[in-house]
C-alpha cells in the first residue's frame, strides 16, 4: 500500500506552480499562512526551502494538499516542518484517505532525504490516525467570530477587563497610526525587543518584519499607540480571504495602565467588520499561559485545541520540548538586550 501511495503522490513547489493562488483561494481551510506572502517571507528571512505534496496530476486543477517548508540546520538537524514560526498550517485535503496517502509520501521523504523528523501543526484530530506522527506538543488556539454588529461585539467583550480599559484609552490623548512605513516597523520593533526581554526571549530578526511587509503587501498592517511621541503599544494584523490574523504584539510595560493594547485590538476589530472580514484569529497560546488564554476569552474568542504532530515517535517528548524552552528563558534572564537581539538574528533559521 505504502509503496503504491508514493507513487501516485507528486511534490510541487508552491512559490512557482501556477495552480496555487489560486487552489489556497478556494480552500476553505487555507489560510494567510498558506500564502505565497508568508512563504516568500520565511525564505527571504531564513532560507526555508517551501514544498507541497499532492496526489492532483500535473495537469489537473490541485485539489489537496500538505504543506510544508525544509529547514536545513548543521546545529538542530534538517527536519521538514508545516510551517516553521506559524500558529497552524491545515492539511487542505478533502477526506482522511488522502491525508494518509500525503503523510505516508512526506514520511517517505523524510527516510530517503535524511531529514530528522518532520512536524505539522493542525486542529484536526485525524492526524493521530496515522500511523507515524504522535502528538507532541498541545495548544490553545482562539478565533472571534465578527460576523454579528459592531455593537453586539461590544457588549460581548468582558467589562472591566476590556470595555473599561478601551474607554480609558480613548481618555488618555493617545495617537493612534496604522500602515507599512519605515518608520512604523522601527516603532513596532522596539516594541517587541521590550516584550521578548520581559520574557527572557530573543526578538525575532528585524529582517522578518521588513519581509513580512514587502511580501504580504496591501495584506498586512502594523497598529500602533502613541503617547506623545512614545511607541507604547503595537500590534501586526495580516488578512486574507474573510480572516484578520492576529500574529505579533508588543508593548512598553511603563505605560500598560493605559490601556493602550486592547484600544488597538478595538481599532483592528473596527477595520476587519469595515472590510466584510467574519473572523479574528488569535493565534496560539501555550496551554500553561493562562493569562493570555484569559485574555483571549476575555473578548469572546472561542478556543479550539491545536496539536503539533511528530514523526518518527521517538523524535516526540513533550516534557523535553518544555524544559528546552525553560532552560532557554534561563540562559537569557540576564542577557542585554542587544545581545538577545543578536541571538536572535543567529538563532531562529535553526530553531523554526
Amino acid at each position: 500500500m505504502g509503496v503504491v501511495v508514493s507513487h501516485r503522490v507528486r511534490v510541487l513547489d508552491p512559490l512557482t506552480d501556477p495552480r496555487w493562488p489560486g487552489f489556497i483561494e478556494r480552500h476553505q481551510a487555507a489560510s494567510v499562512f498558506h500564502s505565497r506572502g508568508w512563504l516568500r517571507a520565511l525564505q527571504m528571512t531564513y532560507g526555508y526551502e517551501p514544498l507541497a505534496v499532492t496526489t492532483s496530476r500535473p495537469t489537473e486543477p490541485l485539489t489537496n494538499a500538505l504543506l510544508c517548508c525544509v529547514v536545513r540546520s548543521w546545529v538542530t538537524g534538517d527536519r521538514v516542518v508545516s510551517l516553521p514560526f506559524t500558529d497552524h498550517c491545515e492539511p487542505l485535503v478533502e477526506h482522511i484517505e488522502q491525508l494518509r496517502a500525503l503523510c505516508d509520501h512526506l514520511e517517505t521523504l523524510r527516510r530517503t532525504r535524511s531529514w530528522k523528523y518532520a512536524e505539522m501543526r493542525t486542529s484536526r484530530a485525524f492526524l493521530g490516525t496515522t500511523e507515524s506522527f504522535r502528538e507532541c506538543t498541545v495548544y490553545q488556539w482562539h478565533r472571534l467570530d465578527l460576523r454579528s454588529s459592531l455593537d453586539a461585539l461590544y457588549k460581548g467583550f468582558h467589562k472591566d477587563c476590556i470595555r473599561r480599559r478601551i474607554c480609558h484609552a480613548e481618555r488618555q490623548g493617545l495617537r493612534y497610526e496604522e500602515g507599512q512605513n519605515e518608520s512604523l516597523v522601527r516603532s513596532f520593533y522596539d516594541l517587541i525587543v521590550l516584550t521578548r526581554s520581559r520574557k527572557h526571549l530573543p526578538p525575532q530578526p528585524l529582517e522578518w518584519f521588513h519581509n513580512l511587509v514587502a511580501c504580504l503587501g496591501k495584506d498586512v498592517s502594523i497598529r500602533i499607540a502613541f503617547k506623545g511621541q512614545q511607541p507604547v503599544s503595537g500590534i501586526l494584523t495580516m488578512n486574507h480571504g474573510k480572516t484578520m490574523y492576529y500574529k505579533y504584539g508588543g508593548s512598553d510595560a511603563r505605560f500598560n495602565h493605559l490601556g493602550a493594547t486592547p484600544m488597538l485590538f478595538w481599532q483592528a476589530i473596527q477595520a476587519a467588520k469595515s472590510a466584510g472580514m467574519e473572523e479574528l484569529d488569535l493565534g496560539r497560546s501555550d496551554v500553561e499561559n493562562q493569562g493570555l488564554i484569559r485574555f483571549k476569552e476575555r473578548w469572546g474568542a472561542q478556543g479550539v485545541r491545536l496539536t503539533v504532530w511528530r514523526s518518527p515517535v521517538d523524535e516526540v517528548s513533550p516534557s523535553m520540548e518544555r524544559l528546552k524552552m525553560r532552560m532557554a528563558k534561563t540562559a537569557c534572564a540576564s542577557v542585554l538586550d542587544s545581545l538577545l537581539i543578536l541571538a536572535g538574528r543567529l538563532m531562529y533559521r535553526h530553531v523554526g
